[in-house]
């Protein structure tokens, strides 16, 4: 799944169990794993962790190519090992209501749902409404961002357990922009300059606790609907920026149990990964090893009308990024409120 235009040797960072030992490790042609814990890298030594060796990313990503570039006896096999996050973050920040033609598809469904006889000429109008306010929103709007918790972060082939509270467990999945330098206040120009890679997460929410009837007036709760153990499969690892090319150029296709849900190019995307990494640097200090989930596209399970059950199975990817497998399992000892 090597994106056509890169040049040089790919190459990727993530983090890999083997039973006892937690460790980074550079993937070589996604089938080997080179052990950054106990391999020197020539010109950067060992690492700890891949966000130890993202807080120095110009200089180990030069140190990292050369290694894959040159390539080493002192290689695993990858499927011989457990996949976990690629990096432990200290933010998360996820971006909503990020992608044209979702959002328009809300609007239309919202309106259909205060007018369940309209006509095919007035869902027609609605639409072209939405999508003049989402011109609108892109010359003069700003983008709509929230913190998620380290916590429900899980690997990319882990089981996704679905808790007893609350039915409607929906998939979303988005491009993730992993910082690499630390910055605040960054244009949209200079935005890029702090990504150090690209990977895939699959931000699931519980719709029917996203809405607190008890709090109307302060609307959502991320809290209580998003981050649940393993609502965040993220991975396979981090492929860097200069192997993935162009960010707008990207498909993400989301498969459940073989049918596909999503499938979307990130040319959809309202603010593209530079507005939002600018934003996301006037709100709060963006550090090495932060994540920024880059919104979902059209085809969620309300869309569908279907939400995630035990035994369903998610195949998530996008260009040059990998793929995730996750399954659906229920939790065990929870309890309903």
């Amino acid at each position: 799944m090597k994106p056509t235009d890169m040049s040089g040797t790919w190459f990727a960072l993530g983090t890999f169990a083997d039973g006892s030992h937690v460790f980074p490790g550079l993937v070589l042609e996604e089938e080997r794993v080179v052990d950054l814990s106990r391999t020197e890298v020539p010109g950067a030594g060992r690492f700890s962790s891949t966000r130890e060796i993202l807080q120095e990313w110009d200089a180990n990503l030069a140190a990292l190519a050369g290694l894959a570039e040159r390539g080493t006896s002192e290689s695993r096999d990858l499927a011989s090992l457990r996949v976990l996050p690629p990096v432990e973050p200290i933010q998360i920040l996820q971006s909503g209501a990020n992608y044209h033609r979702h959002v328009v598809d809300l609007i239309v469904a919202e309106a259909k749902a205060g007018n369940p006889r309209m006509s095919a000429g007035e869902e027609a109008e609605v639409r072209r409404r939405g999508e003049r306010l989402m011109d609108e929103r892109v010359a003069h709007g700003e983008p709509y961002l929230f913190l998620g918790s380290p916590t429900a972060l899980c690997g990319a082939y882990d089981d996704v357990v679905l808790p007893a509270r609350g039915d409607q467990h929906d998939w979303e999945l988005e491009l993730v922009a992993v910082i690499g330098r630390s910055g605040r206040h960054v244009s949209p120009g200079q935005a890029l300059d702090l990504v150090a890679g690209y990977t895939i997460a699959n931000d699931i929410t519980t719709r029917d606790l996203v809405y607190r009837p008890d709090l109307k007036a302060i609307g959502t709760d991320w809290l209580r609907s998003k981050n649940a153990p393993t609502f965040l499969p993220t991975g396979p690892y981090i492929v860097p920026k200069e192997l993935v090319g162009d960010p707008a150029e990207l498909r993400i296709t989301l498969r459940l149990n073989g049918k596909i849900m999503q499938d979307e190019s990130t040319a959809d995307m309202i603010f593209d990964v530079a507005r939002l990494v600018s934003y996301a640097s006037s709100r709060v200090t963006l550090r090495p090893g932060d994540l920024i989930l880059t919104g979902s596209p059209a085809g969620n399970g309300s869309h569908w009308g279907r939400f995630l059950k035990e035994g369903d199975v998610m195949e998530c990817e996008i260009t040059g990024l990998g793929m995730q497998r996750n399954c659906c399992t229920p939790e065990k000892g929870g309890y309903r409120k």
